[in-house]
């Protein structure tokens, strides 16, 4: 092998060199694309334990590099044989490293096939930080949040739109003959004419309303009404939690900001997942459970996350363009 391999993290503007924590995650990648090459290399795993040694920057950016790397087996078994070519012997050429580290962070980013899937399913789907606003055949008005999806299925006797993916916000024509239903997983909600907001994600199904009235199902039968600043959140274990706020801060989204009370960090992390394009991984479970309140600005994800962290006395870290990583205390 030859020598130690160099980084090509950012610079200082100050002083023209690298800062630690870059230069240290740039090199880590290189390291994984090199030991991955020729993992029975005894030299070559001596000088890369003397590197991971030699500064706390060193051990946490590999650290992270691991994840990463777990993280690719993980999301895209099926993908495998495809990413894999990107860092074998060819990739020893000094000017195929970097790019070869950084195409592994691409495919771990950017998940093509669930979401060809989905756009199989759905009718209207959304792109990372896109608002859709989308006008349906009845008059009805339906808001697309970013990263999101709905099928849209107009019957005789109802009008229904599946929730498939994300968020989204309905202001609906009222119509006695045909009532009008969003579905989100288990959880139905049916209305006659009303303005409110749907969200899907990993924690269950939330519902609120900004004027009018509706009614909220789950799998159970259990059925709650909602007025004008109740919200409802049907966790994925069934339970029902029911709370209020103002009605003018129903899915402030819109206005590309986010609100959230009293809702755990990791929620506020994928709200602005929503934002950013790219990865964001958080490395302490323990900070994701969290609760935060706040007021977020989509318009500038990053900058909304590091303000998010800095509030819980995390640090947001960038390890790639495409890759932020946020560490506990």
């Amino acid at each position: 092998m030859g020598a130690h391999p160099i980084g090509t993290a950012r610079k200082d503007g100050m002083t023209g060199m690298p800062e630690p924590a870059d230069k240290a995650a740039a090199e880590a990648a290189e390291w994984s694309v090199l030991l991955m090459d020729d993992p029975d290399d005894r030299d070559l795993r001596r000088r890369f334990e003397a590197w991971r040694r030699q500064s706390a920057h060193n051990a946490v950016a590999w650290s992270e590099m691991q994840r990463t790397a777990n993280l690719a087996e993980e999301v895209l078994p099926d993908y495998a044989d495809e990413w894999r070519p990107l860092v074998t012997a060819k990739a020893r050429r000094r000017w195929l490293v970097p790019m070869a580290a950084l195409a592994v962070a691409a495919v771990i980013g950017w998940v093509a096939a669930p979401m060809a899937l989905l756009r199989l399913q759905a009718d209207h789907v959304t792109d990372t930080a896109e608002i859709r606003t989308i006008g349906l055949e009845d008059g009805s008005t339906l808001v697309l949040a970013p990263d999101s999806a709905v099928a849209v299925a107009y019957l005789p006797g109802e009008r229904r739109v599946r929730l498939l993916r994300g968020e989204a916000f309905f202001a609906v024509k009222p119509d006695k003959e045909r009532p009008f239903k969003v579905t989100a997983r288990t959880v139905e909600t049916s209305v006659l004419g009303t303005r409110f907001d749907v969200r899907l994600d990993d924690t269950g199904v939330g519902v609120a309303v900004e004027e009018g009235r509706v009614r909220v199902i789950d799998s159970r039968g259990a059925g709650e009404v909602l007025s004008a600043g109740d919200v409802v959140q049907v966790a994925a274990t069934g339970e029902i939690v029911r709370t209020a706020l103002e009605p003018n801060l129903v899915a402030m989204w819109r206005q590309r900001q986010v609100y959230l009370l009293n809702r755990p960090l990791a929620e506020a992390v994928d709200a602005i997942r929503r934002y950013y394009r790219g990865k964001i991984v958080v490395t302490d479970a323990a900070l994701e459970e969290q609760l935060t309140t706040g007021v977020f600005d989509m318009t500038d994800p990053e900058a909304a996350l590091r303000g998010l962290a800095q509030a819980h006395g995390a640090t947001v870290r960038r390890i790639s363009p495409w890759l932020l990583v946020v560490f506990g205390s």
